[in-house]
C-alpha cells in the first residue's frame, strides 16, 4: 500500500531479461536506497508495486513479470531513465495523498502540457474503461503521483502540478505523446462492484430509490 507521495527520483542502471524471456530484471540507483531494502520488500516504481529481489547500499534490483509489462509502461524502461520511487506505507504513517495499491489499471497518453502561472497543467487521454472512475476534484495516480483531478471530459482529464510537485517529480518534463501509468480510485471500483450485485442486468441504471431500497441511502 502506498500514498502517491513520491519519496525520491531513481535512475535505471540495468535492464536484463529473466531466464525464460517473459519478464525483466531492473536495477535502480537512488539516494533513497542508501540503506538496503529487505528482500521481498515492496517498492513503487512509477506507480507500479514491485518486489525487491536484491539490494545493497544505493541500489535495488526488482523483477517485472509479463502481466506488469503488458499493463504498464515498465516494458519500455531503458538505462538512464528517471523513475518515481515510494516505499510501502507503514500503518503508523499519515495518509498524505490517497490510497494507492501500486496495481496499475491502465495506460494514458499525455496530450497537453503547459504552464499556467506557477502551476503546470497536464491533460491525459484515458481509456473509456477507466474514465468512469475519474471524477472532478477526485484523486488519480499518474506514474505513482497522487493528484487532484481538475476537469473530466469524454476523452480524458486534466490535473495541475504545484511547484513542489514540479521540482520533485518528472511529470512537468514529460513530453506530449508520452505514455503514463494510471491507477484510479480503488474505493470507486469496490463501490461499483458492490452495488452491481443488487442491480439486475436488465436495469437501466442506479436511481436514488434503488439505493434506498437496498440500504445505501436515506432521506427523500
Amino acid at each position: 500500500m502506498f500514498t502517491g507521495l513520491v519519496e525520491d527520483l531513481g535512475k535505471i542502471s540495468e535492464v536484463s531479461p529473466l531466464p525464460r524471456g517473459s519478464g525483466q530484471r531492473i536495477t535502480i540507483t537512488a539516494s533513497l536506497l542508501a540503506e538496503p531494502l529487505p528482500l521481498g520488500a515492496s517498492l513503487a516504481v512509477d506507480g507500479v508495486c514491485l518486489t525487491v529481489v536484491s539490494s545493497d547500499r544505493g541500489w535495488a534490483a526488482l523483477e517485472v513479470g509479463p502481466e506488469t509489462r503488458a499493463r504498464t509502461t515498465l516494458a519500455t524502461l531503458s538505462i538512464g531513465r528517471v523513475v518515481h520511487l515510494e516505499r510501502a506505507l507503514r500503518v503508523s504513517d499519515r495518509l498524505g495523498g490517497h490510497i494507492v495499491t501500486g496495481h496499475v489499471d491502465g495506460i494514458g497518453q499525455l496530450e497537453a502540457s503547459q504552464r499556467r502561472g506557477d502551476s503546470w497543467d497536464l491533460y491525459v487521454v484515458t481509456p473509456p474503461s477507466l474514465l468512469r472512475y475519474i471524477v472532478e476534484k477526485g484523486a488519480i495516480c499518474i506514474d505513482g503521483v497522487s493528484l487532484t483531478v481538475n476537469q473530466v471530459d469524454g476523452r480524458g482529464f486534466s490535473v495541475s502540478l504545484v511547484p513542489h510537485t514540479q521540482a520533485h517529480t518528472h511529470l512537468a518534463g514529460t513530453v506530449k505523446g508520452s505514455l503514463v501509468n494510471l491507477e484510479v480510485d480503488i474505493v470507486a471500483k469496490h463501490v461499483e462492484k458492490l452495488i452491481a450485485a443488487y442491480v439486475p442486468a436488465s436495469s437501466t441504471g442506479i436511481s436514488f430509490d434503488k439505493l434506498k431500497e437496498f440500504g445505501f441511502a436515506r432521506g427523500d
